[in-house]
């Protein structure tokens, strides 16, 4: 029996790439606050120079296979790829793997036909265009479960007609390239239907800009409301009914680059607190020498470890064909709460000085707090571990069949 921990050289080498661009080119700017847009993230000029930077140096667009104009990795590769990346608050949408793009680019690789690829993906690879999955709706519509999903495409000989609303939108205010799904019937399992269309075609329209917690993505979230958007069949991503069936070729890949990205943060919340706390006196002691002190960094350290082993174990099971729903859901649960007890944790060791401004520790803190929500809030994926285990009983914790 054979269980390797070790990255293959190449990947090691690429993360170490990526580490090195992130700590020279990316980092640097979090000090300065005129570096911020309005929306507490990196302004748009200095994201486009350094998304241009990482493509001039290799490091573009890991997800992207490698005849569509990308590196090809698996996502057992990406992982300690994606954490280098987001050991800054800027760092992952400087690679082109940021979400809603980074699933939204999967998803396409997939199931889009080569014309749809031409069309609609090639733009998001190349960086010319931003993109984003309209999936989630008001209620009763559909969010967690989107089944519930209440948008209806009618059919209207070669075009599909679009009415209703979609809200928290991620990207929206900026994309230009759109999922839609879209009821087309009331079937339960067959009753939806993806779509692509482009941000100038009539029809539809954001309603507003979501306020938030924040700090937030570019484009924001967004309510968008369609009122007779015209959709042709020729952008119907696979076939009539198949779009419950894409939102889980898309969702839990997604969910988990969601997770390495959210152990890179988790680690950078760790990383500001350690000097302090090694330099910091108390009553004649450092305050890494207090075993109160010890406890709190331990236990963090220990999580995000957790974390990303389930992470690797779910990128492994999804790399060789398995859906790997168990183990994406694992992942989720845990880095998410993970991600927001290390930020905690180094906000509490730092104290005013973590609260304020002066590291980056409230923003990944109010970053953190939506950990736990989005792709599926953690108690939905508690559910889902349940109903496996009371399905599966004990064989809910078989070992994998070896390879013969």
């Amino acid at each position: 029996m054979t269980i390797s921990f070790s990255l293959p050289p190449a990947t090691e080498a690429l993360r170490a790439r990526i580490a090195a661009f992130v700590a020279a080119r990316i980092t640097p700017l979090e000090a300065d606050r005129a570096n911020y847009d309005e929306h507490d993230n990196l302004k748009l000029t200095l994201l486009e120079q350094l998304r241009a930077d990482a493509k001039a140096a290799g490091l573009w667009a890991l997800q992207v296979p490698r005849e569509l104009g990308g590196q090809g990795l698996g996502l057992a590769d990406r992982a300690p790829c994606y954490e280098a990346m987001n050991a800054s608050i800027f760092g992952p949408a400087a690679f082109n793997c940021a979400a809603p793009d980074d699933g939204n680019i999967m998803v396409l690789a997939k199931v889009a036909t080569p014309a749809q690829q031409a069309r609609w993906l090639a733009p998001i690879v190349s960086g010319a265009v931003r993109s984003a999955f309209a999936m989630t709706e008001p209620a009763p519509g559909g969010g967690s479960d989107p089944t519930m999903i209440r948008t209806t495409a009618t059919r209207d000989g070669d075009r599909w007609i679009v009415h209703g609303r979609k809200w928290f939108i991620t990207g929206a205010g900026i994309a230009q390239h759109f999922i839609l799904i879209a009821r087309t019937s009331d079937d339960t399992r067959r009753g939806l239907t993806a779509f692509l269309f482009d941000r100038d075609a009539p029809g539809w329209r954001i309603e507003r800009r979501i306020p938030i917690m924040g700090p937030e993505e570019h484009g924001g979230h967004c309510e968008l409301v369609f009122d007779g958007l015209e959709i042709p069949d020729a952008d119907r991503l696979m076939e009539i009914g198949d779009g419950l069936k894409l939102t889980q070729i898309r969702l839990g890949p997604a969910r988990l680059t969601h997770c390495m990205r959210w152990t890179g943060l988790a680690k950078r919340a760790l990383a500001v607190a350690l000097p302090y706390v090694e330099t910091r006196m108390s009553g004649g002691h450092t305050l890494a020498s207090l075993d109160s002190v010890q406890g709190l960094l331990g236990d963090a350290a220990m999580k995000i470890e957790i974390g990303r082993l389930l992470t690797m174990r779910a990128a492994v099971k999804l790399d060789a064909g398995d859906f790997a729903r168990k183990e994406v859901s694992m992942a989720k649960v845990v880095v998410a709460d993970a991600l927001q007890q290390a930020v905690d944790t180094a906000i509490q060791l730092c104290g005013a000085r973590g609260y304020s401004r002066d590291t980056p520790l409230e923003w990944i803190y109010r970053y953190a707090r939506q950990a736990r929500l989005v792709d599926g809030a953690s108690e939905v994926h508690r559910g889902v571990l349940a109903r496996m285990l009371r399905d599966e009983g004990d064989a809910f914790w078989r070992w994998d069949a070896a390879a013969r």
